[in-house]
């Protein structure tokens, strides 16, 4: 797939915003390290110059933050989409969650995203990254460079990416590319092989493991409540602390169930997680039950698109038979 420099991107930011179609960018710029790089708006071109960043550390899906971008402003704000992020971005004009007029989407090629979790277990020292190639090059505060095959600290997601065409834009960059046909069940189908008793210990090692920080409610594009059940006051499980009891895998669940047919597996819950917790393992779990009960059915890949849980029909699968298939225990 076509590589796109930081340059490029710039460029196309700038002419949009001198052109007058956009006036402010949301892109990514430098956080307290090289490689820690956060979501920003940009409104002035000194600014996208100085400070844009595009690298293999800007895995952050901008589709959330459109929802209170395009409120402050009647004009357009410019953002750029890969792949993945573009069925988030359908997903959330599905549910009228933004206003589509407000939005300039570029879209932009994609091969990956680097995980931070993956190179510090190489060497935790670390003084900066480079890119080479199909190499990362940690340099270390101690131990001289480390040099890692890019293909092994990959994102999860980007490691199963299923796909890399983009479902939506008003610009592309680059050659769009293909759905894939990836392995991101295989590790759902080995919880499905497990005893009831093996995946609840699995599940209660993972959840144990929760600081209860919502990092995963916030970031996620199917979270968009403008009250969470959580963080009622009268709801008896508000921000409590870390605790390793039901209500803290209740959390966890009732997030799961409440994005099951709206979930597009953007993996932005197990990319935030503090605690390195395999959160997508829940949603996806969802997602494959989903394609074996009702056929196969991807959120987000077309606008207006509705989740077959939401439509009744007389063919819909009875409760009891859903009992041992994808292991469903009675």
């Amino acid at each position: 797939m076509q590589e796109i420099t930081r340059d490029v991107l710039v460029n196309k930011a700038s002419e949009l915003m001198s052109a007058g179609t956009v006036d402010r960018v949301l892109g990514w710029m430098r956080g307290e390290f090289d490689y820690d790089i956060t979501p920003a708006v940009f409104s002035t071109e000194e600014e996208l110059k100085n400070n844009f960043v595009w690298n293999d550390f800007c895995g952050a899906n901008f589709s959330k933050y459109l929802i209170r971008e395009t409120q402050k402003s009647e004009n357009k704000v410019l953002v750029f989409l890969k792949p993945c992020d573009t069925y988030s971005f359908n997903q959330l004009l599905t549910e009228h969650r933004f206003d589509r007029e407000k939005v300039y989407a570029v879209g932009i090629p994609c091969n990956g995203m680097v995980d931070m979790t993956e190179i510090k277990k190489a060497n935790e020292a670390i003084k900066a990254i480079e890119e080479s190639g199909d190499s990362i090059v940690v340099k270390t505060l101690y131990d001289g460079d480390v040099t890692l095959d890019r293909a092994d600290v990959l994102l999860e997601r980007c490691k199963n990416c299923k796909s890399k065409k983009h479902v939506a834009y008003d610009e592309l960059i680059g050659d769009d590319g293909e759905i894939i046909e990836s392995a991101r069940f295989d590790e759902v189908a080995k919880l499905e092989k497990m005893t009831a008793d093996e995946r609840y210990a699995f599940w209660q090692n993972e959840l144990s493991r929760c600081i209860r920080c919502n990092a995963c409610r916030d970031i996620c594009p199917a979270c968009t409540c403008e009250k969470c059940v959580f963080d009622n006051p009268n709801s008896g499980v508000e921000n409590k602390a870390p605790a390793d009891s039901f209500e803290e895998k209740m959390f966890h669940i009732i997030r799961a169930f409440h994005v099951a047919g709206r979930c597009t597996d953007c993996g932005e819950c197990s990319r935030v997680c503090p605690q390195g917790i395999p959160l997508h393992l829940l949603n996806r779990k969802f997602i494959s039950d989903i394609n074996e009960f009702y056929g196969e059915y991807q959120a987000g890949s077309e606008v207006g698109n509705r989740a077959p849980i939401v439509n009744y029909t007389t063919e819909d699968l009875e409760p009891g038979e859903a009992v041992g298939r994808g292991g469903i225990d009675a």
